[in-house]
Parts: C-alpha cells; sequence; structure tokens
C-alpha cells in the first residue's frame, strides 16, 4: 500500500544536523519510507495522501532507559539519594507487580501515555516478574510501542520476601519468560538490576543465557559515587564498575548502560571500543542528586549516547521534557566545566532524544529510506502567538520546548499511525 504524507519534515540525520523539507511529501510503500520530495513525482500521484497542512512531522522519540513498575510513583521521593530512594519508595512500589491484574492496569495506562507522547520506540525495565513482564509486553504490543523490554534479575540486596528471587529461581523464571516471549514488535533483553543486586552465580548464569538465546543487555552503570563505592566492596576483583559486566560476558556491542555519570576515561574509552549504549538520564540524575554526566565528552570520545525518561527517578514521562531537560543540565555542565564544554544545542538535543536511539533497532540516520516510519505530526497552532512570522526551523526549536500531548495530532509507529486525534 502506498501512503503519502504532506507538511513540513524534519529530521536529524546527524548529531547537530537538521534537515527541514517545507511543505514537502513522504512517500511509504507498505509503511517503510520510500522518499521524502519537494514536490510529489508523477509515479506516486496514486497513493493515500494524509494531508497534515501546515503542521510538523518530526521524527518520533525513542525512550532508551525506563522502569515501568516505577510508574505508579513518579515525582515521590526526590529528596532522597539513589540508595535510600530504592528500598524506601522503589522496591515496596515493584512488589505490587507480582499481581497480573494490577499490573495489566498500571501496563495499559503507562502504554496509552507512552504512544500518545510520541514515544514509539523504548528498551524498557520491568519488575522481576514474569507475569507481569509478559503483561506489559502484551499492553506495549497493544498500543503500538515497539522495542526491548526486561524482566529483571535481582538476587541479592533487594527486600527479601517481597522484591528479591533466589538464583535459582531468577534463572529459571527468565526462561519461562523467554519461551513465552513471541511479541512481533517486542523483544527480549536480559535486565541484571544492576549489579549490587545480582550475585556472581546468577551474573554468570546470565552470560550463558545471552550466548544461548543470542540477546543484549541492558543495566546501570556508575550512577552516583555512593553505588560505584559499593560495587568496589562486592568486586574487589574489579578496578572499574564496567568489569563487573565484562567478566561475565554482558558487557558487548549493543549492551545498554543507563546514567554513566561519572565513568572515568578508561571505563569510557570500554564503551566506546565495545559500542555499548551509554544512557543519559538528566532529570533523574539531578532529582537523585547523583551528578550532572558530562554528555558532551562521551559524544567527543566516541561513545554512543542516547536519552532515557528513567522513570520514577525522573519525573518527566514525555520524551521532548526529556530533550529539554537534557539541554538545561548540559549548560550546567558547562557551567561546572568553568565555560569550557559547549552545552547540546536543540538540533543535538533532538538528533539524541530520536535518532541516537532509534539506530539502536537498526534504523538509518533521520528518515531514512528503507526504514518503517516513526513519525510524530505536531500541531503548534495553540502555542502563544508570536511577535513576527516565524521559520520553520523557529517553530520547531518551539515545538521541542512547547509542545504537550495535545499538541501531538497523530502518532506513526512501525509504519503504521496508531494515534491519530
Amino acid at each position: 500500500m502506498k501512503e503519502i504524507l504532506k507538511g513540513h519534515i524534519i529530521h536529524a540525520p546527524a548529531l547537530g544536523e537538521l534537515n527541514i523539507t517545507e511543505n514537502g511529501y513522504m512517500v511509504l510503500e507498505d509503511g517503510v519510507i520510500a522518499g521524502i520530495y519537494d514536490q510529489l513525482p508523477a509515479e506516486h500521484g496514486d497513493g493515500v495522501l494524509h494531508d497534515y497542512g501546515d503542521k510538523l512531522i518530526l521524527q518520533s522519540f525513542a525512550d532508551m532507559h525506563l522502569h515501568a513498575p516505577q510508574y505508579p510513583m513518579l515525582g515521590m521521593g526526590m529528596d532522597l539519594p539513589l540508595l535510600d530512594w530504592l528500598s524506601t519508595y522503589t522496591f515496596p512500589t515493584e512488589a505490587r507487580f507480582a499481581d497480573p491484574v494490577y499490573a495489566r492496569e498500571i501496563y495499559a495506562r503507562l502504554a496509552r501515555e507512552l504512544i500518545t507522547n510520541g514515544t514509539t520506540r523504548v528498551c524498557m525495565f520491568s519488575s522481576l516478574h514474569t507475569d507481569a513482564t509478559l503483561v506489559l509486553m502484551e499492553e506495549l504490543e497493544k498500543a503500538g510501542v515497539t522495542g526491548y523490554v526486561g524482566k529483571v534479575n535481582m538476587d541479592r540486596n533487594g527486600a527479601e520476601g517481597i522484591l528479591q528471587e533466589t538464583t535459582a529461581e531468577s534463572v529459571a523464571e527468565t526462561e519461562r519468560w523467554l519461551a513465552a516471549c513471541h511479541f512481533k514488535d517486542l523483544k527480549p533483553i536480559l535486565t541484571p538490576r544492576f549489579t549490587p543486586s545480582c550475585t556472581n552465580e546468577l551474573m554468570a548464569e546470565l552470560g550463558k543465557l545471552k550466548e544461548k538465546y543470542g540477546l543484549y543487555v541492558q543495566s546501570h552503570l556508575s550512577e552516583s559515587h555512593a553505588e560505584i563505592a559499593w560495587v568496589r566492596e562486592l568486586h574487589p576483583d574489579c578496578e572499574r564498575y564496567w568489569e563487573t559486566y565484562d567478566k561475565y560476558g554482558l558487557w558487548d556491542d549493543h549492551t545498554v548502560m543507563a546514567h554513566c555519570v561519572h565513568s572515568d576515561a578508561v571505563e569510557r574509552r570500554a564503551m566506546a571500543e565495545h559500542n555499548v549504549l551509554a544512557v543519559h538520564c538528566g532529570d533523574s540524575n539531578i532529582n537523585i542528586s547523583s551528578g550532572v554526566c558530562p554528555v558532551r565528552q562521551l559524544l567527543n570520545e566516541g561513545v554512543w549516547v542516547a536519552l532515557g525518561s528513567d522513570i520514577a527517578g525522573g519525573a518527566q514521562l514525555p520524551m521532548y521534557r526529556v530533550i529539554t531537560t537534557t539541554i538545561r543540565a548540559s549548560k550546567v555542565r558547562q557551567i561546572m566545566d568553568n565555560w569550557q564544554t559547549p552545552f547540546l544545542t536543540v538540533p543535538e538535543g533532538y538528533y539524541l532524544g530520536t535518532t541516537a536511539g532509534h539506530k539502536y533497532f537498526g534504523a538509518g540516520d533521520g528518515f531514512s529510506t528503507g526504514d518503517a516510519l516513526h513519525a510524530i505530526v505536531v500541531d503548534d497552532s495553540t502555542f502563544p502567538t508570536p511577535a513576527r512570522p516565524l521559520t520553520v526551523n523557529e517553530r520547531f526549536e518551539r515545538a521541542i520546548y512547547l509542545m504537550e500531548q495535545r499538541n501531538i495530532a497523530a502518532v506513526w509507529s512501525a509504519g503504521r499511525c496508531v494515534v491519530q486525534q
């Protein structure tokens, strides 16, 4: 089926680069981008036209790190440091997901909020509960959200009797979950919560599962000084945090590591050399007082960086808000670095919240020919009336800062229109 989207088409093929086709046409063949044109070629004139008029057609967002069972506790415990926040709020909240009925109620709402805010791809943590994780994947698929979801593994330092597995249970339940993952656009990803939550025995078993099933891995890395010190106590044979994953075969191409706030030069080099994705979660890092990640330095050193909401450490689920928080955090970092580090521009923030994440799933650069369409249509007509006519570039910048859920007129995911207001 041939479809045509008409509007102001804006995408980021590279960091800091913005490609704008005003009043352009995007041609889809069975949901796959066939081309973007200033004028519609005659051979494509028979397609179904989606005329979005003066609206902006942007890339959809990719949230590369968030905790689904923490959705009910958004905005709670923001005055606590990371480890206290986990024990006081997070673990008791996640324990509720032993009940699949409760999980269905919460995850249906989460999936709907994600897609209507323009997030079409995720790399997501569930809880340690197998049945709830399958419910989560079902609800995401119903809503049109695609990507990777992981059943959390944790056999120590949780809430014993409330939110903790034995090593044998963790391995067996992971196998049961993997056997039940038969989803079209959602894939499993191994998810050791973080090194302090997993014994050496469990990490070794997860390494075996990774090899057996050819899976990717997601976890946390160097988020706070207290966490790093704890990891050093647990693994005195490892000089740095990243080695606690590497020694069990869990540090590899497409491994996802959230935060990386305090990764030193050696750890950053290990990320770059192994094509590990560092997920920057600026809102969470500030809320939990972990620090301000040197994103520009990571990028300059060749580290693959994308963005995550990290709910509920992050209190903002919409990725357009995550992008603007990322830009603000980079300006704070510039001040901390005595004005020696350039802050992230709006096109750079947009790239990190879109293309950089989409590439994890095999997408090309921006709206790339041959990719299934992941896009949002933004109606900025309700924004405050400007003092003069704006360029499309200026409207784009305003949209990143001012858009709300009500401004997203349509969402396309994996080549399908899944939201139409």
